[in-house]
């Protein structure tokens, strides 16, 4: 699963890496957390646009908004079969921008949180699905779901899953609006090569949600064992 991430770029990487030029106030975020607001990468018509929604889909069906604590993930083998997923696959897919994400391994009595990277530091994309809900008063949530898959090498020593990482040539594909079988984008929704990652041990403060600083992305100075690079 993915349920903590960081992105410690400000606004600027939105134009920079996911080609958008929309204002949207984001300042560094190292320890985000479900439920929060997050920025989301949609195309309209010709254009990449950057928003701000929950992370937790709610779907627009449901009569429930607390629903989306508990889908903060959409897994990729059976994402065509749920219905809080399967149609937004056909056409409401959107990029979620991340630098890091956290995943926890457990070593006794305690589990150690490491922050698994792309070797090269630069941002990345995680698959997302976006839906629009709206209460009896018309109030309205827009929300999100980072899709999972197996975890590749490097993760599988930790967890059982990883995020679904895409690569910028990815973006085009995903993101098109004109894709409407699910066949055609299935196809990315695989694990990311473990050779173009790195990990390492952070402190436990990233365990809090309270804790949201530059501290909880920092290497671990007394961390376990554990290698920073596995091929």
């Amino acid at each position: 699963m993915c349920g903590r991430y960081r992105l410690s770029r400000a606004a600027e990487v939105f134009s920079e890496y996911f080609g958008s030029d929309d204002l949207v106030e984001w300042s560094p975020r190292f320890n985000i957390a479900p439920t929060q607001p997050v920025p989301v990468v949609r195309q309209e018509s010709h254009k990449r646009r950057v928003s701000l929604v929950k992370w937790g889909l709610i779907p627009s069906w449901s009569n429930d908004p607390t629903l989306g604590a508990k889908m903060i993930n959409a897994r990729a083998e059976t994402v065509t079969e749920k219905p809080a997923f399967r149609d937004a696959l056909r056409s409401q897919r959107c990029l979620i921008p991340a630098d890091g994400f956290y995943e926890w391994q457990r070593t006794g009595g305690s589990n150690q949180p490491y922050c698994f990277t792309l070797a090269s530091g630069k941002p990345f994309a995680f698959a997302g699905l976006w839906d629009c809900w709206r209460n009896p008063q018309g109030n309205v949530i827009e929300s999100c779901t980072i899709l999972t898959t197996t975890a590749n090498p490097l993760l599988a020593d930790v967890h059982d899953r990883m995020p679904v990482m895409l690569a910028p040539d990815q973006y085009d594909r995903w993101l098109d609006l004109d894709m409407k079988n699910p066949g055609a984008v299935l196809p990315l929704l695989r694990p990311y090569e473990a050779a173009a990652m790195t990990r390492y041990a952070v402190s436990t403060r990233v365990n809090q949600v309270a804790n949201d600083d530059p501290a909880c992305a920092a290497p671990a100075h007394e961390a376990g064992p554990a290698q920073s690079r596995l091929f």
